[in-house]
């Protein structure tokens, strides 16, 4: 079979038979002859606009970013008038609100980017052995207090980033290791806290009581008082 399709190529292409390619690649020369006679021509969806200058003829095509072609019919948005800006003159004037409570994410200054001379007016932090004299609702207050120092010192390194003023990054990183360094502190009184609760409930369940007469022993024998002065003014009450 080899040698039928070389002769045939030979008799067609007026070549000699010492400048054909071998035997066995005469199947892939034999194809490639005839894939080039082939027609072939370019993809198209609407092979009529080729003939008519490129231009888009299919009616229900939507958006072209190619042909710049908008919808053929009118969307549902269109019926509806598109808002128009207003001008600074025209709008109404709001209220300022000085007290709000956004500004005390702010330096006194009201401005974004704190002075370094703010930023080092601060004491030390707050001690563990301080911290542990104060209530829970104490503790909950200077939490917050120190989350909301953390935001407005975030607020200022973001604005200095941007702005790039070359000052102000020692004295804002030195008050926020204070503020955290407080914040450490309370969560370690916190911490000591719930494990001393815990220990007093597991010595509760299995029986152990403090010795001495406690609140808790005053209150057991101050109830049967109370029951047995009730029992007396009932029974006072029966008789009469």
């Amino acid at each position: 079979m080899q040698r039928s399709v070389v002769s045939r190529l030979a008799r067609h292409g007026g070549m000699a038979l010492s400048d054909l390619p071998p035997a066995y690649l005469a199947p892939s020369l034999h194809f490639s002859t005839m894939r080039n006679n082939v027609q072939s021509s370019n993809f198209s969806t609407t092979p009529v606009a080729a003939g008519r200058g490129g231009r888009d003829m299919n009616r229900t095509r939507g958006v072209s970013a190619i042909h710049r072609t908008g919808p053929r019919f009118k969307l549902s948005a269109s019926k509806y008038p598109l808002p128009q800006p207003v001008s600074p003159e025209k709008m109404q004037t709001r209220p300022s609100t000085p007290e709000h409570g956004l500004w005390a994410f702010f330096p006194p200054s009201r401005e974004a980017l704190s002075v370094p001379e703010f930023d080092m007016d601060f004491g030390r932090p707050w001690a563990i052995q301080e911290l542990r004299e104060k209530s829970w609702d104490d503790l909950h207050k200077l939490w917050w207090v120190c989350v909301k120092e953390r935001n407005r010192i975030s607020t200022s390194n973001y604005e200095r980033e941007r702005l790039k003023p070359g000052y102000g990054d020692h004295e804002a990183q030195a008050r926020d290791r204070a503020v955290l360094v407080t914040q450490k502190s309370i969560k370690h009184v916190l911490r000591e806290r719930w494990y001393a609760w815990e220990e007093a409930t597991r010595l509760y369940e299995h029986g152990v009581r403090p010795e001495g007469q406690g609140y808790g022993d005053m209150m057991e024998e101050e109830v049967p008082e109370q029951t047995s002065e009730v029992t007396k003014e009932e029974a006072k009450d029966t008789k009469a």
